[in-house]
């Protein structure tokens, strides 16, 4: 198989990339070649191939919860958590039902180009249906997309009787990614001790970690140097993620500018949630209200790596949300008045290699000879209009086999063009 007269991302000119079963054999400047009777090529006509989207930060056990048992009208984190508290109380769904729900939330990621996607899955609940949910899906989906699965305690490790063991006990059902949520736990003592529990379990099961980490708009609300630190003292910062951590849009810029300066050391890795914090913080201001974000810029200046995920579909934290990526980095971009020409036509790079950095998925990925045949297929010519005008996925390329198709809406305008 060939796709030729591909753009490819970042790059200049026009390629033609080939494909031997399940590898990239040749990536060659684009040529008029005569075709082969029996060769497959598809013309990408310029059209732009990037490596597949990456979604770092997602609750697949949570999609399409919204409106049950009743809906978040306070549009606030902490009224999410106690209706999905409820929920789980009420409703009793079963292993089945579970995985429905987030099969149904990978079919819209995937609709949409991702084919690594990082679950949380809230394992606060002993009979561990969302997760045995989630294990099975990881499995079943292999073929066609990687998932990551985050034990993550909703409700703390100490604030839920016994969360610290729920944890423990979900790496060895098979988790792959250690969680926290520190300033949810009852007291600042216990969100520290829940972030060196972290490390700890990470350290000793050889995981992965990824906190929920000062979601709120306090300037008090400070874990995020709790976490860098240790994992600097233990040289792990790469494998550690420090997800939202929108406080610190609200700390005052001496203490963040020192902050950095510790980031920097320890080499966390940072997601933002543009559109489900956009949404969720500054509720408690009168105005100005805060945008409720991460210093995503101050961070990506300092070399610090940040991607963006979407957080949520449809659930009892963020009532939206369609698995679309894109749309997640045009408003990111936005609030973070990231909108230089340079900050858009590079802006992909948050939801591609900076969430395999992040994923720790770096080794054979991206459109280059001899790694898989995984990369999408953009509907559009430039990287610029990528992003303005929210370009479709035409293709999802994964082991050389096309697995998702779009073919796009086109308009005809019936206004006759007026004559001078």
């Amino acid at each position: 198989m060939k796709f030729s007269n591909a753009k490819l991302y970042g790059q200049e000119g026009n390629w033609d990339i080939e494909i031997k079963e399940d590898t990239i054999v040749g990536i060659t400047p684009s040529s008029n070649v005569d075709v082969k009777e029996g060769d497959q090529v598809i013309n990408l006509e310029g059209k732009v191939v990037s490596a597949p989207f990456v979604e770092p930060h997602v609750h697949l056990d949570f999609a399409l919860a919204a409106g049950t048992p009743r809906w978040n009208q306070s549009g606030t984190l902490f009224e999410g958590i106690q209706i999905w508290s409820d929920r789980k109380k009420i409703l009793k769904e079963t292993k089945e039902e579970v995985k429905q729900r987030a099969l149904k939330g990978t079919q819209m990621l995937m609709k949409h180009g991702v084919q690594h996607i990082r679950t949380h899955v809230d394992v606060t609940d002993p009979s561990f249906i969302g997760l045995e949910a989630l294990l099975e899906l990881r499995e079943e989906m292999r073929p066609w997309v990687d998932i990551q699965i985050v034990a993550f305690p909703q409700e703390g490790y100490y604030a839920y009787p016994k969360g610290d063991e729920l944890v423990e006990e979900a790496l060895k059902m098979g988790a792959d990614v250690v969680g926290g949520i520190p300033h949810y736990e009852l007291t600042r003592e216990d969100g520290v001790n829940s972030v060196k529990k972290t490390i700890e379990l990470a350290y000793k099961y050889n995981k992965l970690v990824d906190i929920h980490c000062d979601e709120n708009d306090d300037d008090q609300s400070r874990f995020v140097e709790v976490l860098s630190a240790e994992a600097y003292k233990l040289g792990m910062g790469e494998l550690v993620t420090a997800s939202h951590t929108t406080a610190m849009g609200s700390y005052n810029d001496a203490y963040a500018e020192k902050l950095i300066r510790k980031l920097q050391l320890s080499k966390i890795n940072f997601v933002s949630l543009p559109k489900a914090n956009l949404h969720l913080q500054g509720r408690t201001d009168s105005y100005p209200k805060r945008r409720g974000l991460t210093r995503v810029k101050e961070l990506l200046e300092a070399d610090i790596n940040v991607c963006f995920g979407l957080d949520s579909i449809m659930d009892t934290v963020y009532p939206l949300g369609d698995g679309n990526l894109i749309r997640v980095v045009e408003m990111g971009l936005h609030a973070c008045h990231m909108t230089g020409y340079d900050d858009i036509t590079t802006a992909l790079k948050l939801i591609t290699t900076h969430g395999a950095r992040t994923l720790r998925i770096e080794d054979n990925y991206g459109v280059k000879e001899g790694n898989k045949a995984n990369f999408i297929v953009l509907d559009t010519e430039s990287e610029y209009d990528a992003i303005r005008c929210l370009s479709p996925v035409l293709y999802s390329v994964r082991n050389g086999e096309i697995i998702v198709e779009t073919k796009p809406a086109r308009t005809k305008v019936n206004i006759p063009v007026l004559s001078k």
